[in-house]
């Protein structure tokens, strides 16, 4: 589990910078300035919760592995691909109904991080 979130973070945060220069490099110039920022926002949220998936690997090395870090793990990775994924399309289509996907993925990212605040919790204190 840790070596597995470990690649999916470090390979998520790499999209995350690929994705931001490809829309400041190449989508700037033909999409509205509401629309940038609508995907920046995307970009964003993107690195956070790939970030986040680092963090979960390394807690899973000190920690030992959980269902509860299973779960915020693969909720923040469902997380990045409904909310930054529905927020890309959407800026480069203009198709709106997308935002009805958005929600879904927010609350993925907020389930996830909850199951890391369970698990942090439910650990004893090392004396």
């Amino acid at each position: 589990m840790q070596r597995t979130f470990m690649a999916w973070g470090a390979l998520l945060a790499m999209l995350a910078v690929a994705i931001g220069a490809f829309g400041a490099h190449m989508l700037k110039p033909v999409i509205s300035e509401h629309y940038m920022t609508v995907y920046e926002t995307g970009v964003q949220y993107h690195m956070f919760h790939a970030l986040g998936l680092v963090l979960i690997a390394l807690v899973a090395g000190q920690w030992g592995e959980s269902a509860r870090l299973r779960w915020a793990g693969g909720l923040l990775v469902i997380g990045i691909v409904l909310f930054s994924g529905s927020l890309y399309v959407l800026s480069i289509t203009g198709i709106k109904v997308l935002g009805a996907i958005t929600p879904l993925g927010g609350v993925s990212f907020i389930a996830g991080w909850l199951c890391l605040a369970l698990e942090a919790f439910a650990r004893k204190p090392q004396r």
